[in-house]
């Protein structure tokens, strides 16, 4: 029996160039079209270290051409969030790409660090069964699955 290795790119251009290839295949799986704007928003909120905000997206990409109005940017946010392809931090007023497939069902949790602003999304079956647990506990029908854990990381 023969044992495949799938090695995990290592550059940050190659797991951008990852999730985009990921993000195609979702939305052509999904019936949806992944438009060359909302291709750019999401590489570009790929490319950030930090959350970023629908004018801090449109100013991004105005180098690539002229400025994206804001409404444009909005309504690329909205597909990439209603694909799972994005996120929208609503303590910050920022969107950050996903850093994993999340298929609409799961829980994420994202760690927020107050003093370097670094953001990590993080999830976990035991996360996932104690959102739904609480769900099911109060009867209540959650629109999203999406924790903001605000605080220090490691490094700060």
């Amino acid at each position: 029996m023969t044992q495949t290795v799938v090695q995990q790119p290592t550059s940050k251009a190659a797991l951008i160039s990852v999730s985009l290839a990921h993000a195609e295949n979702l939305c052509r799986a999904n019936r949806a079209r992944l438009t060359p704007i909302r291709r750019r928003v999401l590489e570009t909120l790929h490319n950030s270290n930090r959350p970023l905000g629908a004018y801090d997206l449109a100013a991004a990409l105005a180098p690539q051409g002229r400025r994206m109005a804001p409404i444009t940017v909005y309504r690329a946010l909205e597909f990439l969030i209603e694909q799972g392809l994005a996120h929208r931090l609503a303590s910050l007023n920022a969107y950050v790409a996903s850093s994993q497939a999340n298929d609409g069902r799961g829980t994420a949790a994202f760690l927020i660090c107050e003093a370097c602003g670094s953001v990590s999304e993080v999830s976990s079956p035991e996360l996932h069964d104690a959102v739904s647990n609480l769900h099911k506990s109060h009867s209540f029908s959650p629109r999203a699955r999406l924790l903001e854990l605000t605080g220090r990381c490691a490094h700060c």
